[in-house]
């Protein structure tokens, strides 16, 4: 009989041509929670860490590729999810890619020629702040371009996925899942708060009003791209402590499954005396 714990990667991973409704999938839920909310941040704290002395290996070994998808609706907590769980990681091999709508210049390539300029090199972590996706949903849901042209989308970005594991890089990708209601009390908070309201755009409300459809969208998104090589992880996201705890536990158990070691010297250092 198997007494382990179960591990976030086991339970909120999507695994590859499942079929989600996001109805099924509670976003309030603390299944995998150590006791209470201050037990929890301070097992975030631990992780942290961690995530810091993988980080500096990763960038010393010089060899593995971390890319990071972080999606969400609006105010799902990507900004904070990077604040928090990468805090004190070395920003020398750490890099943020916000993504947003494509320029003039970038729309007369193909759709992922802007996005693979941004992948991450040998040693680094790249943390996508909405990615290629975005040309999947957004385009979908304003029905920017014809169906025939998004629908190809999903096989052009698997592949495209599998590219680039295929050439070392490993990649997570996160769905931060709230719910409407969390989205209605976070956004309040940005206008009842002087200094939040930079960060009130009254665009958020038309996308608010189209909730449904961004949902159908990224159903489709999980079902169809969750790969073997590429998972997706629905991150229940209202509570914002426990959605920290998921994402930090699950980027340090797979860094630590790259079983990355320091390089040696090139030259015989034994002898070397400082005066």
């Amino acid at each position: 009989m198997n007494d382990q714990p179960l591990h976030p990667k086991e339970i909120y991973r999507v695994l590859p041509d499942a079929m989600i409704s996001l109805a099924d999938w509670d976003p309030r839920e603390t299944r995998l929670a150590l006791g209470s909310k201050d037990e929890t941040r301070e097992a975030t704290n631990a992780l942290n860490a961690h995530l810091e002395v993988l980080q500096e290996l990763l960038y010393a070994e010089n060899k593995h590729r971390i890319l990071v998808v972080l999606q969400g609706m609006d105010t799902s907590g990507k900004d904070g999810t990077i604040r928090h769980v990468f805090e004190g990681v070395n920003p020398q091999g750490v890099r943020v890619i916000s993504f947003k709508a494509p320029t003039t210049r970038e729309l007369d390539h193909d759709f992922l020629w802007r996005i693979h300029q941004h992948t991450p090199g040998k040693g680094q972590i790249t943390i996508f702040n909405r990615s290629h996706y975005e040309d999947i949903l957004v385009v979908r849901v304003r029905n920017l371009v014809p169906r025939e042209v998004w629908e190809k989308r999903y096989a052009h970005i698997n592949a495209f996925e599998k590219t680039l594991v295929d050439e070392g890089t490993t990649i997570l990708k996160f769905f931060l899942h709230i719910s409407p209601e969390e989205q209605k009390e976070r956004l309040q908070a940005r206008l009842d708060d002087p200094t939040k309201h930079w960060k009130f755009n009254p665009a958020d409300l038309k996308e608010r009003k189209l909730w449904p459809d961004y949902i159908r969208a990224y159903e489709a998104v999980l079902s169809t791209t969750s790969t073997a090589w590429a998972p997706w992880f629905i991150i229940p996201a209202d509570r914002k402590w426990y959605r920290n705890y998921l994402i930090a536990s699950i980027l340090v158990d797979t860094l630590k499954g790259l079983d990355m070691r320091y390089p040696q010297p090139v030259d015989d250092i034994s002898g070397i005396v400082i005066e």
